[in-house]
């Protein structure tokens, strides 16, 4: 029960750094979002609960408690189980679907909705602008009335509006790199520690 219960600190703490972590990515990609970070969240808090009755039932020596006990480290598994194949599978979906979601949100782009707040926690925290390259936002309606968002900025003490409204001007001002070769690499190495980890401590269980 003691080894169940540090699998469970383990899984919960996987779980809150990838909710953390991955959280604005996440919510980039809501229409095929993965569940993983919620279920290793979810399954470790229940396990650090089920392995304080485990301790319990085994010093009362009854029968039924430890079989129930014994149902519950299988549902555990099985939750295991599909946290570590939805983020498997969701790595491998990332790069379609995060093209399609980030063109519609650059196109959807209004500096105040969650998705735009994305938008530019993503462009700030990972330094790039766009989705190839900051070009990307002149077909974007935002760009006509304000120009690049500050997002994009290599300084932002030296950037205004007049210069990101203007695409020659602004590509001295911007990050050059585009968003979605950095954002599918982050997305796909940290997906893939969230189902290496809940694999492992699952086969580590049986």
């Amino acid at each position: 029960s003691l080894a169940l219960q540090i699998t469970g600190v383990i899984l919960l703490a996987v779980g809150v750094w990838g909710k953390l972590t991955l959280g604005t990515y996440i919510s980039l990609i809501a229409e095929n979002s993965t569940n993983a970070p919620y279920v290793l969240i979810g399954t470790g808090t229940t396990i650090i609960v089920f392995g304080l009755f485990g301790c319990f039932a085994t010093c009362r020596g009854s029968p039924w408690m430890l079989k129930l006990y014994a149902m519950f480290l299988s549902l555990v598994f099985l939750a295991e189980l599909v946290a570590g194949i939805s983020g498997f599978v969701f790595r491998h979906e990332i790069k379609d679907t995060f093209l399609r979601t980030y063109t519609e949100a650059i196109q959807n782009y209004n500096k105040n909705d969650e998705r735009s707040h994305a938008v530019d926690n993503v462009q700030e925290s990972l330094s790039c602008c766009g989705i190839q390259s900051y070009t990307n936002w002149s077909t974007s309606p935002y760009f006509f009335k304000h120009g690049i968002p500050t997002s994009c900025c290599m300084n932002s003490s030296d950037c205004n509006t007049q210069d990101l409204r203007n695409m020659t001007v602004a590509a001295t001002k911007v990050n050059q790199k585009g968003c979605y070769d950095l954002v599918t690499s982050f997305m796909e190495t940290n997906m893939g520690i969230i189902a290496g980890v809940a694999f492992g401590i699952a086969f580590s269980q049986v």
